[in-house]
């Protein structure tokens, strides 16, 4: 049994959530959490306008204030001609989870969000990326130096298989995220869709793991 975690590093409302991800984490740990990357807005190409900037700082505020995260919002406001392509930087996720297979992958994720919403740091950018994970890695113990991850990040093996996540995601039917499974005797168990907080998903992951109650909402063999 483990959780599966479907998100998207730069998904303000999957920022707020990884936090109450991470409390319940610790209180399941014999439930390792597996990450599949959703892509929000894998392959964008439109620079962001004023328009979508301020609709992605009104969903900032409301993260902020449920969760109490920091976010850079005037460096955000101020950026120019940003592609929010999110692609790269579920690429990133997918390297690290390559390179490091045994490593805390969320902890990873969260320090790739917590550099571009609290940071202000491009995570469109494969260099930035790499110095970003690089370090998260180092921090939990796995030396894989800035270059070796943006090479292995670049090739179009590691492309293949951020598609691939796209795709399993799409499979279970996730469009929105942040999304949370139970996975328990070959079929998914639906823990939230949406953010939640750690009361309702320690109780939600309860009853699963205690009645199994929940309805299943996938077959892991099929999909």
């Amino acid at each position: 049994m483990n959780l599966i975690y479907v998100a998207d590093p730069m998904c303000s409302w999957c920022y707020g959530f990884s936090k109450e991800l991470s409390a319940l984490a610790a209180k399941f740990p014999r439930l390792p959490v597996q990450i599949v990357v959703g892509g929000v807005r894998a392959g964008a190409t439109d620079v962001l306008d004023e328009a979508g900037k301020r609709f992605r700082l009104q969903h900032w505020t409301r993260v902020a204030n449920i969760s109490g995260l920091p976010f850079d919002r005037e460096a955000f406001h101020a950026r120019e001609n940003f592609v929010y392509d999110t692609e790269p930087v579920c690429r990133a996720v997918v390297t690290a989870r390559t390179l490091a297979p045994a490593a805390d992958l969320l902890a990873v994720f969260r320090a790739l969000q917590h550099a571009f919403y609290a940071d202000a740091l491009d995570t469109t950018d494969g260099s930035v990326l790499a110095g970003i994970a690089s370090a998260a890695l180092a921090d939990l113990g796995y030396v894989v130096d800035a270059e070796t991850f943006h090479a292995a990040w670049s090739t179009p093996e590691m492309i293949a298989e951020t598609r691939k996540d796209f795709m399993q995601a799409r499979s279970w039917g996730v469009n929105s995220f942040p999304a949370l499974f139970v996975a328990k005797d070959g079929k998914l168990h639906g823990v939230t869709a949406g953010y939640a907080g750690i009361e309702v998903l320690e109780r939600q992951v309860n009853a699963i793991l205690g009645t199994g109650i929940s309805a299943a909402v996938a077959d892991l063999a099929s999909a």
